[in-house]
């Protein structure tokens, strides 16, 4: 997920800044609406945003001496929607270029794409597609939580193969090999994130709910007949 400072062909680097940068700025407009009509929402926009690093700032290390990360985009997906964390991600992953040398500066745009812009995306999709066929908000924010953090280096992968296609087999070969280096620790990462989601989504549940009603994450609890809560 953290492609490393200089590892892809500058036009590699470039060509994938400009596919994240509508994204970047459409997130940027996003949270900035969200903010104006609803300052209620700065507090949990900062706790997302926090979520995010603190979690995708563990490294562990993989095979062939790569590393694997959990994401933690899937949560904030959920509750703001995806473009919204192509902002959050995004300055997500430069604090760690800077800070932690996590990633690099010239990967970022590639870096952004995978993990702020293709896997939101995919973890809100697969969140709304659970709901709508019936199950509940916890087995759903699972479904999102974890697709999110596989499609992001599923990204990751296809990314790396199309800069170094492998010599006999070209981009598939590459594709396979680098799926199967991420996948022995990338999998249960995606299930335990999953299920820190359920966790993160059931104290929020009993703790904000109104803030989760508000931003169509919950319906609004049915009213008692003396007009309570029922």
């Amino acid at each position: 997920m953290h492609i490393a400072e200089g590892f892809l062909p500058v036009g590699h680097a470039v060509g994938w800044t400009v596919v994240a940068a509508p994204f970047v700025v459409h997130g940027a407009r996003a949270v900035v609406k969200e903010v104006r009509e609803n300052p209620e929402s700065t507090l949990l926009l900062g706790a997302a945003g926090a979520f995010t690093f603190v979690l995708s700032a563990i490294k562990l290390p993989s095979v062939t001496g790569s590393s694997s990360h959990p994401t933690g985009t899937g949560p904030g997906a959920i509750l703001f929607r995806p473009p919204v964390m192509a902002l959050l991600g995004t300055v997500v992953l430069l604090f760690q270029a800077l800070l932690l040398a996590h990633g690099g500066l010239t990967t970022l745009g590639a870096n952004a794409f995978a993990f702020a812009v293709v896997g939101p995306w995919v973890g809100y999709g697969a969140c709304r597609l659970v709901r709508a066929l019936g199950a509940g908000l916890l087995p759903a924010v699972f479904a999102g939580v974890a697709l999110a953090d596989l499609a992001t280096y599923v990204t990751t992968s296809f990314q790396l193969a199309l800069a170094f296609p492998d010599a006999e087999s070209g981009l598939a070969g590459a594709l396979l090999k680098f799926l199967g280096v991420f996948a022995v620790t990338q999998i249960p990462l995606a299930v335990g994130e999953g299920l820190l989601g359920i966790l993160l989504f059931r104290a929020l549940t009993a703790n904000a709910r109104p803030e989760l009603e508000r931003l169509g994450v919950l319906r609004p609890a049915p009213l008692a007949p003396d007009g309570g809560p029922a």
